[in-house]
């Protein structure tokens, strides 16, 4: 039996199992560890398609069980996450269940990348793992500043974040793909900033500062696409 060919899938039913547990601590009331997991997962993701392309062993089968895996992790457990704390925000309301239009929009996300070309060089629509680390780490922004706090345990505000940031999901926006054709500066400026933005905030405020990373990410996806259209 060819062993190699099973790694790939092994490691991204990591990022499944991951993507269970943070759902378990979330409906346990320890929504702080869905963070964790979702960090967990979103190595695990980028390391089975690396481990795939480095053993050469694509599959149909392991492409499938990543999408699958993907949705859990980055679109149900986001979506109870919010669903959580929108519960405390609207005792007693069926607001909070507006939260599963997280995971609706990612199962939408998840199946257009399966099938569109055009996502070869650049992401059309915010990537899932990018949408599920920012939701779930705003707990930690919230415990790290005042302002955050104010705003997450505003649930008007947190929910109309939140389904905007659903909406980003699947609209159709040109997003930086950190990968690299060449390392020149004029041609990367933007993928090196964003890994700037990212390096000084995770450095200067751990875990909450993803939020910072994710919306930075956003903001020069915009501001490139402006300067440089692309053809969508």
């Amino acid at each position: 039996m060819n062993i190699k060919k099973h790694i790939p899938n092994a490691i991204t039913s990591l990022n499944l199992i991951s993507g269970m547990a943070g759902i378990f601590f979330v409906l346990d009331g320890r929504i702080l560890y869905a963070a964790y997991f979702i960090i967990a997962a979103a190595i695990f993701d980028f390391l089975d398609g690396f481990v795939a392309r480095l053993l050469q062993v694509h599959s149909e089968i392991g492409k499938q069980l990543d999408s699958l895996a993907d949705l859990v992790t980055f679109g149900v457990l986001p979506s109870f996450v919010i669903f959580k704390i929108l519960m405390e925000a609207f005792p007693g309301s069926h607001i909070p269940f507006l939260a599963f239009f997280i995971g609706v929009q990612s199962a939408m996300r998840l199946a257009k990348f399966n099938i569109d070309t055009r996502q070869s060089d650049q992401f059309i629509g915010v990537p899932t793992p990018a949408n599920a680390l920012l939701l779930c780490t705003l707990p930690f922004l919230a415990n790290k500043f005042m302002w955050a706090e104010n705003l997450i345990s505003n649930g008007y505000i947190l929910l109309g974040f939140s389904l905007l940031m659903a909406f980003l999901l699947t609209v159709e926006l040109p997003l930086i793909a950190l990968k690299f054709k060449n390392f020149g500066f004029r041609d990367n400026i933007f993928r090196y900033l964003t890994i700037l933005i990212g390096f000084i905030s995770i450095i200067s405020l751990g875990i909450a500062g993803v939020p910072f990373v994710i919306i930075g990410y956003i903001l020069l996806s915009l501001v490139e696409s402006w300067i440089k259209p692309h053809e969508i």
